[in-house]
């Protein structure tokens, strides 16, 4: 039998019973499989890793070690709120790892889309591969597969970690979700206890903001689009958008704008906000966000965050524009 192959008969999870069904059968499996040895997992705050890391700490406590790295580019308050369910709550065996500083100084000058997100990458996997061989008794790491990634990317999922770790760590894989569909892992990380804004936040890049920080990474920059990017995630959840729109962002391109602020004349950043709804992601169409509500977060956005003076909404679908713009 194919373990990477979801059976036909397989039951979708749906709901409370069906999830909790599940974690039960994957407590034993993951017990069996582990032992007493340790489980490796980089936990980004993301749906994926964070069910996953929940689910191992019910099977095993302790013996996962959860690495996580804030290189600079999470978005407003995301670091803090690892910490604050893992560590704090849920009392996970958590590593912090500030790296912001490496990871921007990597990426100063840098203005290729394709280039920063290699930098992105391929420093990610350096950092984690620091932090495992400082550990001692590692047997398997633990990733945040899931269905999706094995039919579109073969059983690796591509983007995370085992793909760029050195072979000499001959580390096993435990991937308990690789069987599930995302709306799957959502139910499951709900019986897991996890809050709402983590399982059900909307899908983010994963070089992310760096991806919207357009052109070369100014930290000033990166932080203009930090802000904004919370500023609109808080006008959506008030005015009941926060479920009904499939993904909604800030970025910020690599030019200056004439405005006029204090009675002179002040050369600033325009913000450009992007809300769309999709299916497969695939297509997309623009969300038609009330003008009042978009005068309403310009008004908060060119006050409130430093260096801004502009805001943009834009109007293009997929296609012929990308949700992202780089």
């Amino acid at each position: 039998m194919d373990n990477n192959k979801r059976p036909e008969n397989m039951e979708r999870i749906t709901t409370p019973a069906l999830a909790e069904q599940f974690i039960q059968e994957q407590v034993k499996e993951i017990k069996a499989q582990v032992g007493d040895k340790k489980v490796l997992l980089a936990l980004s705050g993301g749906v994926d890793s964070s069910v996953v890391a929940a689910l191992l700490i019910r099977a095993i406590g302790q013996q996962l070690v959860c690495v996580h790295v804030n290189h600079g580019l999470l978005r407003k308050g995301e670091p803090e709120q690892v910490v604050e369910v893992f560590r704090n709550q849920m009392k996970a065996n958590l590593i912090y790892v500030d790296a912001v500083d490496r990871f921007l100084d990597k990426l100063q000058g840098v203005a290729e889309p394709e280039q920063k997100r290699k930098i992105i990458g391929a420093e990610f996997i350096r950092v984690f591969e620091e932090e495992a061989r400082k550990q001692e008794g590692i047997r398997f790491l633990a990733q945040g597969t899931i269905y999706p990634d094995i039919l579109e990317s073969g059983p690796v999922k591509a983007h995370h970690n085992v793909g760029g770790l050195p072979e000499d760590l001959q580390f096993e894989l435990v991937e308990p979700l690789r069987l599930l569909y995302k709306d799957e892992v959502r139910v499951v990380g709900d019986a897991l206890g996890l809050p709402a804004g983590m399982v059900y936040r909307q899908p983010f890049p994963g070089p992310g903001l760096g991806v919207r920080c357009l052109g070369a990474i100014t930290r000033d920059r990166l932080e203009a689009v930090r802000e904004s990017d919370a500023i609109l995630r808080e006008e959506f959840a008030k005015n009941g958008l926060e479920g009904k729109v499939w993904q909604y962002f800030t970025l910020i391109p690599d030019f200056k704008s004439v405005g006029v602020r204090d009675n002179k004349r002040a050369d600033e950043w325009p913000v450009i906000i992007r809300a769309v709804n999709t299916k497969d992601a695939m297509t997309a169409t623009v969300e038609d966000v009330p003008f009042a509500l978009l005068q309403h977060i310009t008004n908060r956005i060119v006050n409130e965050v430093k260096g801004v003076n502009r805001v943009c909404y834009d109007l293009t679908p997929k296609p012929t524009g990308t949700i992202e713009w780089e």
